[in-house]
């Protein structure tokens, strides 16, 4: 049941309340119903958008993007190493959360850094389990004859689902992009990797994508693991969770949830929890509402007004998040594309409109050129200056008076990935089109836009409510290049991509206008202050909530349990303690599939 009536949950009971309705906690609510002696709540702030063309039809990238029918459209503090810039937030608002509102990308990380979660205190944390659970959530279709006629797509079953709900494929369309791509990265070095979803992903491949190639439309939490009607299983939209209820407090017990308030429609509500209150709010509100109960680091409660129920002084902190920049080329007319460029033409978008009602066109199209590689393959002595410089920060970050407890360890890691010749620093991607919130393409030309992601920023942020009403957003201070190697890494990567575009075959395949940062931009102050000025977010932020030993500034234990609670979890992409050189939606599925299996054994369900 999927209502807008508050009175369909205000005051009754349920087993398990979930607040949040997004990836990774429609994931766990379809899963946990599927008992049905269980009843379980879902109160989700945003609207029922299933059905809405925006969310359903792919190749419109961007179009809900600032959108606040489908997205919270955060913003950051002023960034003072931004030139003071704040810096947009997307969060997906509705159904299915920012599985509803992304990109597609289809990315899981390698296995070493999902090994790291087990490494920092977290038994069971580990690459087998994850790909496990990430098969678990999909199911993989192989390219078909009109895409192997045009380009060698190559795949590995034992890496890929086939019987879970999210339909994963390689979009077609945008094969002459991916032959300049693959074959200049294969000519600079990197290894063509076979499938890059076995826990290798160092090298040049191609992306999967959640689109389910029977009807063309997105595969995402609300309508792959909805189930059509089952009646113990209550959806409310529109509904803002503000804190967790707690029964008295026993001395010398942790704390029992026994529901949740919530606003609806302008009024404050409860609904009541027979086992569990389970957090899926993300990366920003999950922090905030466990604030908003009373649980995190007391200065913060204090300054907005909350009691302290629970001293837990890793709520809202180690903020880890990818940033991206990108460089864009004009495209050699003299070979036929077709980009997402075209759809910027009425004529030409009508009649994609029209194709893809026949499952067709250019509105199929993904991002599927990808690219990973350690710094040590760029072979520069500036590439080498950034490894012994992200070395010396972190050692001296280690030292520092009143380091958060237990980040050492995962500073240590990160230098052990950086070392890691196997391991990826740099993320690239190519973007069939002009990627740039501030240019049109000019009519008649076509472009490739080359993004570069920051994998593993050393620097660490928060995430702190700003008052004690849950409508205000909170504060979201990533402390963007704190640590100025962050910022370094993009700059070597901008001059790889440089490097690229004078590489063949992708030379050839350009005019030799580099429309961003162009060709006024040469010094590596210049690129600085181009990165400063134009990097975004990539929405892909973790750590708020990290699962850690409590000693060692943890939220959550390896079940996901809040410390100091009974019966409170965290299930949502914020429990992620420390970055991974991946997209992050295929992790939030598989945190949902993991997370049910432990609620369930919990109970004995």
């Amino acid at each position: 049941m999927i209502t807008t009536n508050g009175a369909d949950l205000a005051s009754k009971t349920f087993d398990f309340v979930i607040a949040g309705g997004g990836t990774a906690g429609l994931t766990l609510a379809a899963r946990l119903s599927e008992d049905p002696s269980v009843t379980v709540a879902v109160l989700e702030a945003g609207d029922n958008t299933i059905g809405e063309p925006k969310v359903r039809i792919p190749g419109q990238f961007g179009v809900t993007i600032a959108d606040p029918k489908f997205d919270w459209t955060f913003f950051t503090k002023k960034q003072p190493l931004s030139n003071n810039r704040k810096v947009l937030w997307s969060r997906g608002k509705g159904l299915g959360g920012s599985s509803a509102i992304n990109f597609y990308a289809w990315v899981k990380p390698p296995a070493g850094d999902v090994d790291a979660f087990e490494k920092l205190g977290n038994p069971g944390w580990n690459w087998e389990d994850y790909l496990k659970y990430s098969k678990k959530s999909e199911t993989f279709h192989p390219p078909a004859q009109e895409q192997t006629d045009v380009y060698p797509h190559s795949y590995n079953v034992e890496y890929r689902g086939t019987s879970g709900p999210i339909q994963v494929t390689v979009p077609p369309h945008v094969y002459t992009v991916d032959n300049l791509f693959q074959e200049t990265m294969v000519n600079l070095g990197l290894k063509a990797i076979e499938d890059a979803y076995g826990g290798n992903t160092t090298g040049t491949w191609i992306c999967s994508s959640n689109l389910d190639p029977k009807n063309w439309t997105r595969s995402y939490a609300a309508t792959a693991y909805l189930p059509q009607d089952r009646p113990n299983l209550a959806i409310l939209t529109h509904a803002l969770v503000s804190r967790i209820i707690f029964v008295d407090r026993v001395e010398g017990q942790d704390l029992t949830a026994s529901g949740v308030e919530f606003i609806h429609n302008g009024n404050t509500h409860v609904v009541h929890a027979r086992k569990e209150v389970i957090l899926s709010c993300g990366v920003v509100q999950s922090p905030q509402v466990l604030e908003l109960s009373g649980i995190g680091r007391p200065e913060i409660l204090s300054k907005i007004g909350v009691d302290t129920k629970i001293d837990l002084p890793g709520v809202g902190e180690n903020l880890q998040e990818h940033n991206l920049v990108a460089t864009v080329f004009e495209l050699n007319p003299a070979i036929k594309h077709e980009t997402l460029d075209l759809l910027r033409d009425r004529e030409y978008a009508q009649e994609a409109v029209r194709l893809y009602a026949e499952g067709k066109g250019m509105l199929r199209t993904g991002i599927t050129s990808f690219a990973y590689l350690p710094i040590s393959s760029v072979k520069s002595v500036e590439a080498e200056n950034l490894i012994k410089q992200t070395e010396r920060e972190i050692e001296e970050y280690k030292n520092t008076p009143g380091i958060a407890p237990g980040l050492r360890e995962q500073l240590d890691i990160q230098l052990e990935t950086l070392r890691d010749d196997t391991m990826p620093d740099f993320e690239i991607t190519g973007f069939p089109g002009l990627f740039s919130l501030s240019l049109n393409p000019e009519p008649g030309k076509q472009y490739i836009s080359l993004v570069a992601l920051l994998n593993h920023p050393v620097s660490r942020g928060t995430i702190h409510a700003k008052t004690a009403n849950p409508q205000d957003t909170p504060e979201i201070d990533p402390h963007y290049f704190e640590k100025d190697s962050d910022l370094e890494n993009l700059v070597q990567q901008v001059k790889f991509m440089r490097r690229m575009v004078q590489t063949e075959p992708l030379k050839s395949g350009i005019t030799g206008v580099e429309v961003l940062p162009g060709e006024g931009c040469t010094t590596d102050a210049q690129i600085r202050d181009y990165i400063k000025d134009n990097h975004r977010s990539a929405w892909h932020g973790i750590g708020t909530c990290s699962m850690l030993p409590r000693e060692k500034q943890g939220v959550v234990d390896p079940q996901l349990k809040v410390y100091g609670t009974k019966n409170v979890r965290v299930v949502d992409i914020s429990i992620v303690p420390i970055q991974i050189a991946a997209h992050t939606q295929a992790t939030a599925y598989m945190i949902g599939e993991k997370a049910a299996d432990l609620v369930r054994a919990s109970h004995a369900l």
